[in-house]
């Protein structure tokens, strides 16, 4: 796997069931809240989900 890049491996992710994600355009803001806490960013920035 060092072999790939991020961006092969992200793109590789998105394809796979139970991964869904989300695309930050750039200069867009964005905050993530759960349990163990909150996180703001802004983009750009690709949020992968895996639910699997």
């Amino acid at each position: 796997m060092t072999n790939l890049s991020t961006k092969e491996i992200s793109e590789e992710l998105v394809n796979r069931e139970g991964i869904s994600h989300i695309v930050v355009e750039p200069y867009e803001g964005v905050r993530i809240i759960t349990g163990q806490g909150e996180r703001e960013f802004t983009g750009p920035a690709i949020i992968i989900i895996n639910q699997d």
